[in-house]
């Protein structure tokens, strides 16, 4: 959909397709069967206070979509490294002309070591579109570690899901969420969001 809520009926983008290709390819990886809607990225933006983060982290960017909103969102001498597992979104996204954005080839559970392979600090935030609910709990619960032990104190973890389920295996270590909907989107999407302890 447009602005204003009109249908959009322009053909598909390269990134659609490639996101249609990506998700018949690898299902377990890919959240979704289309990209994420404007009302969803801009949620997005707002729910993980972009616009004043010094440094942000994506996993699972996909082919894009909420990496431009996060681009459009972030100041001029913000950073984005946004850390994707199938090569072929690598590749389209490494195309994308922004110098503030870095993509690397990688899993979501090695934040930490690609944080440090490319020199940088702690983030602000991290944001998560890659898919709780289809990967086995063992591996999600190392991604939760992986992630918590990568922030500052203050830091903030969003993720965006379809099902409940991160927020089920995040219980024990990262306690409650706040939890936000998103009905603009195929399919509706919730947000839950975790802010570690100053001390």
């Amino acid at each position: 959909m447009n602005k204003e809520g009109e249908l959009n009926l322009k053909p598909p983008s390269r990134g659609s397709l490639a996101f249609l290709q990506g998700f018949l390819r690898y299902p377990e990886q890919v959240a979704s069967i289309i990209p994420s809607s404007r009302f969803l990225e801009r949620r997005l933006v707002d729910c993980a206070c972009i616009r004043n983060a010094s440094l942000v982290v994506e996993l699972g960017p996909g082919t894009g979509g909420t990496t431009q909103a996060i681009l459009s969102a972030m100041r001029p001498d913000a950073r984005l490294l946004s850390i994707e597992i199938t090569p072929e979104f690598v590749e389209l996204l490494r195309r994308h002309p922004d110098p503030r954005l870095n993509v690397q080839l990688g899993s979501a559970e090695q934040i930490r070591e690609i944080l440090n392979q490319q020199q940088l600090g702690p983030p602000d935030v991290v944001v998560s579109g890659i898919p709780f609910s289809t990967m086995p709990l063992t591996m999600g619960r190392r991604i939760v570690g992986a992630v918590w032990d990568s922030l500052p104190p203050g830091g903030l973890f969003v993720a965006y899901q379809v099902r409940d389920r991160v927020a089920l295996l995040s219980r024990k270590l990262l306690g409650q969420p706040e939890v936000e909907l998103e009905l603009f989107n195929v399919p509706p999407m919730r947000f839950f969001r975790w802010r570690k302890p100053e001390a």
